[in-house]
């Protein structure tokens, strides 16, 4: 039994934001179906790279959940979808605004049938102001969010970061919080609510160290030049003899006086947070030294004491790292398609009711017969919804 165990959510997202964060609940036990449009599905589903024309993303990120094609232009697939919502906890969709209540689903709708449903609409800027009905994607929520302004050396452009902050952190994040909180609240009161996340909010929530400094003080931290981002020598990353880098982040003078005493170089103990010319020198020196030995020298070195400097691996790396592996956090699965697959684990350890893994990624509308028949429609109902491209065309394997 996971944590979620008994929580049924009706996930009509696409992509990466929403699925992850409907990834999370479908790991801990909640029963997860995909409402996928006939014929097409999520896109991710046909993402390259691909194993046996599964997109890899959707293998990764859709797994523990089930799939059901239905046309919400219709009528008839109108009715499917509030049927399916009297019985459900949670309805997670990423449209733009509006876009549910057109089609005659949104929450003020649904709400009427089933007052205890937690309603949860993840956009790009959410349900009001100016952006609501604008597309975007990571780069621009991050761009707006003052974020990505940030990331970069000093007099430097912007550098794009290589995993999607505003979709996962201030998006898929926030949403999943926002629904745990409706649905603890629901227990207790029995009602649910409508929970609007917008990524670029969560984002922007994310400069909680750099907006209490300029609270603070009125002055703009500038790219490059603040505690955390290259500007001390302090915290920052080194290239090895063998091409390889070190991260070091000695922020506490405590740790940077055991690196100082361990490269022999007890005289930079006192420059710590020196001033900006200091600094530079600071790094120039730095960067000269650590390129004298291999990566793993220096860690044998240096992790010999408390200093705060780790490896920066490639991603190939991180499968064979102690820590990592200690953790489980990469597993294996078989797929009835794609065959043996990589997955990757569980972020949350609990005691009691840990993440499993117990089904694959769906195919396309994979049990769509199944919960139509669990809705008491007949074999002449599902033959007709499929005839009339209420639902998909074709009998999916699985079913």
């Amino acid at each position: 039994m996971g944590a979620l165990s008994g929580v049924k959510v009706l996930d009509l997202s696409r992509l990466l934001p929403g699925p992850y964060c409907s990834l999370i609940m479908a790991d801990y036990g909640a029963e997860v179906i995909k409402i996928e449009e006939p014929g097409q599905g999520d896109y991710i589903r046909w993402r390259k790279p691909a194993i046996e024309e599964i997109g890899a993303r959707h293998l990764t990120v859709n797994r523990n959940k089930k799939s059901i094609e239905l046309n919400l232009k219709t009528e008839e697939g109108k009715e499917i979808f509030k049927k399916m919502a009297e019985s459900a906890d949670v309805i997670l969709e990423s449209f733009r605004p509006g876009v549910m209540d057109r089609l005659g689903i949104g929450y003020d709708e649904i709400s009427k049938i089933n007052e205890g449903i937690v309603y949860c609409s993840l956009t790009g800027y959410g349900q009001t102001g100016p952006y609501r009905r604008l597309p975007g994607h990571d780069i621009n929520y991050i761009g707006y969010s003052g974020i990505l302004g940030l990331i970069g050396e000093k007099d430097g452009k912007p550098v794009v970061p290589g995993v999607q902050i505003a979709d996962l952190g201030g998006g898929a994040l926030m949403a999943l919080s926002g629904i745990m909180m409706a649905l603890f609240h629901k227990e207790k009161t029995g009602k649910g609510q409508y929970v609007d996340v917008s990524m670029l909010d969560g984002a922007v929530t994310w400069l909680y160290a750099a907006l209490s400094d300029y609270f603070a003080s009125g002055s703009t931290p500038e790219r490059g030049k603040t505690r955390l981002d290259g500007h001390f020598a302090f915290y920052n990353v080194y290239e090895t003899k063998d091409q390889k880098y070190l991260s070091v982040g000695a922020s506490e003078k405590k740790f940077w006086k055991e690196i100082c005493e361990l490269v022999g170089k007890p005289e930079w103990i006192e420059l710590h947070e020196g001033p900006e010319d200091v600094q530079e020198q600071l790094k120039k020196d730095m960067s000269e030294l650590f390129k004298q030995r291999n990566q793993q020298e220096w860690l044998d070195l240096l992790q010999t004491k408390d200093t705060c400097v780790g490896p920066v691996y490639n991603i190939d790396e991180i499968f064979s790292d102690s820590q990592i592996i200690e953790r489980e956090l990469f597993t294996e699965m078989n797929h009835p398609v794609a065959g043996m697959i990589k997955q990757i684990g569980f972020p949350i350890k609990f005691s009691h009711t840990p993440g499993k893994i117990h089904s694959h990624a769906p195919l396309l509308g994979e049990h769509t017969e199944g919960i139509l028949s669990a809705l008491n429609y007949s074999r002449a109902n599902i033959d007709d919804f499929r005839s009339k491209g209420v639902i998909g065309t074709h009998t999916p394997v699985g079913n």
